[in-house]
């Protein structure tokens, strides 16, 4: 995920170049573009890593918003930036040859790296009271190295131009898919797991894929945004299923694709009790039919039976948007499961 947009971005007008120059050429500002450069941040992040107060942070980020350098979007009661994408062109050149080795840039990395450091240790934190019920349900399928290669087997090589991951969870499927795609974004309801994801997408080193906060049920993004809309393992925790893959699916550019993952049919009844499933599995032909409905034009399936009998199939559905070429659809229901070592 870098910075390499000059070409794509479009020409400015005089007065907006200007306008773009003006927002940028000042101390605090110019380091808060290069801070932003490493990846998104909360205005108590910039807080922190300047040492000024919240108000004159704001103030700051209020002129980059409205130059079109910095976006802002809201998670909870918290407010994230990151640069913008397309009106860079500018200031791409002029971040990319800012020497970093000394201060106050050097500083400034340096408490962006403590700061991290302590988002990873919450987020730690948050999820280890969380393992005991992630361990008890990964106990329960194939192992999820198999699915996340039957994941990479089932998309193939096509070029991955923008991707969505809804319902994305501690970032599973962004840390395996994102560092083939130009552009990533994450969808999760909750806060909590947004912290997860924000961490263990940090640690990868992928600190420019967007995380946002919103239902899946109504997602926050125009029609046709992606070429790539995943949703892995959410189906099973929802009231209403086939009303969220009608909304993944207005999410699928003319061509692009949606990858579904969840459980086939199974009767382990005590996971509505301790994991809050609300759906004990699907049926192939029935996540195919909901898909078909929503307007995607060719479904094809494959499933992942496990080694132990109790256990549960885990099944992918791939989906294409109806204007895509046929040769570049595989046919993943002809390819074998992997068998579990």
């Amino acid at each position: 995920m870098s910075l390499e947009r000059i070409g794509a971005a479009p020409a400015l007008a005089f007065s907006n170049a200007l306008g773009v120059l003006r927002a940028a050429a000042e101390e605090t500002r110019l380091r808060i573009l290069a801070l932003l450069a490493e990846g998104e941040l909360s205005v108590s992040d910039l807080t922190d890593i300047l040492g000024q107060s919240q108000p004159r942070i704001s103030r700051h980020l209020k002129l980059l918003v409205e130059a079109g350098l910095v976006e802002r979007h809201r998670e909870g009661a918290w407010a994230f930036f990151r640069l913008a994408e397309g009106r860079l062109a500018l200031v791409d050149p002029l971040l990319a040859g800012l020497e970093r080795e000394g201060p106050p840039l050097s500083e400034d990395r340096a408490r962006l790296e403590a700061v991290r450091g302590q988002r990873a240790e919450a987020a730690q934190s948050f999820f280890a009271r969380l393992a005991p019920k992630w361990d008890e349900l990964r106990s329960l399928h194939v192992p999820e190295a198999i699915v996340e290669t039957a994941v990479l087997e089932t998309l193939g090589r096509r070029p991955i131009r923008s991707l969505i991951d809804l319902g994305t969870g501690t970032g599973r499927m962004l840390g395996l898919l994102a560092p083939r795609a130009e552009r990533a974004t994450g969808l999760d309801s909750s806060h909590a797991m947004l912290s997860v994801a924000r961490a263990n997408l940090e640690r990868l080193g992928l600190n420019r894929v967007e995380l946002r906060q919103g239902d899946i049920h109504a997602p926050p993004f125009a029609r046709a945004s992606f070429d790539l809309v995943v949703v892995h393992q959410v189906l099973h925790y929802l009231d209403d299923p086939a009303r969220a893959l009608r909304e993944a699916a207005r999410l699928v550019a003319p061509g692009g694709r949606l990858l579904v993952v969840d459980f086939a049919p199974h009767d382990l009844e005590f996971l509505r009790e301790s994991q809050a499933h609300r759906r004990l599995g699907f049926a192939a032909e029935q996540v195919a039919g909901w898909l078909a409905d929503a307007g995607l034009g060719r479904v094809t399936t494959r499933g992942l039976a496990p080694a132990e009998q109790g256990q549960l199939t885990v099944t992918l559905w791939l989906a294409t948007e109806s204007e895509a070429p046929a040769e570049t659809t595989p046919d993943i229901a002809a390819v074998p499961a992997r068998a579990v070592a």
